[in-house]
């Protein structure tokens, strides 16, 4: 088989196929008609392709395998396009649990609700069946509990070749810290909003008193003669003002 034959073929079953195809997969199906070392060469080629023209596709390395994927940067536009199925995002109790197995997997549910300090009964399970999660094993302790630890699924989930891939623990610091920057960053206009609104009040009712000083200047003095007479009408006045 000529090179770009077997360039062409892979993207073809790189196109059709849902999850990563493994090296040893591609081999199986191309049997003799190319080596390992060949197929590599042309996954390579289709990468450096994708990569050197823009494409809206990239072709990446996910859960040991090869997969055809958006670009990260194209995310806005695909959200929006609505005949896409997005899978409902996991919550932030979900994402913690998920890293603890992660990170120390393999790890029975007790070890991992004494490092949350919470059951996470109904968590477990929803990984579980979301297929992020499965059983790898029993400890061998007393009662022999069920150890847990990471899927395929879960590497294809967050785009990662394999567990070598995770972020650092400074890198994850880093990661919340920016959201955390993100989530703050709208509330900032609203915040001069407000002080301009109240900068603008606050100059509209000096103009206002400056204009009664020059007109009526009788009924000024008038007005705080009343207020040091009568100091429960001042609050009372000053209360209907801010309301």
């Amino acid at each position: 088989m000529e090179d770009h034959q077997l360039k062409s073929a892979i993207e073809a079953l790189l196109f059709v196929s849902g999850n990563p195809l493994t090296l040893d997969r591609l081999t199986s199906i191309f049997e003799a008609e190319a080596t390992p070392e060949q197929i590599v060469e042309q996954v390579r080629a289709l990468q450096g392709e994708y990569s050197d023209r823009g494409a809206g596709i990239m072709l990446s390395e996910v859960a040991g395998g090869y997969q055809l994927a958006t670009r990260p940067e194209h995310f806005g536009w695909i959200r929006k396009f609505k005949a896409v199925k997005v899978s409902s995002k996991l919550s932030k109790p979900a994402l913690e649990t998920l890293a603890i197995v992660a990170y120390k997997q393999p790890i029975t549910r007790t070890e991992v609700e004494a490092v949350r300090g919470v059951n996470i009964g109904g968590i477990m399970r929803n990984l579980m069946e979301r297929r992020l999660v499965k059983i790898v094993g029993k400890k061998d302790v007393p009662g022999k509990p069920m150890m847990y630890g990471t899927t395929l699924d879960f590497l294809q989930y967050f785009g990662l070749k394999d567990l070598s891939a995770l972020p650092t623990l400074k890198e994850f610091q880093e990661l919340e810290a920016g959201e955390e920057i993100m989530e703050e960053v709208p509330a900032a206009p609203e915040s001069m909003d407000e002080t301009d609104e109240s900068s603008e009040i606050e100059t509209a009712a000096d103009d206002s008193e400056l204009e009664a000083s020059d007109e009526a200047p009788a009924e000024a003095t008038s007005s705080t003669e009343t207020a040091d007479v009568d100091p429960q009408s001042a609050v009372t006045a000053e209360e209907n003002v801010s309301g």
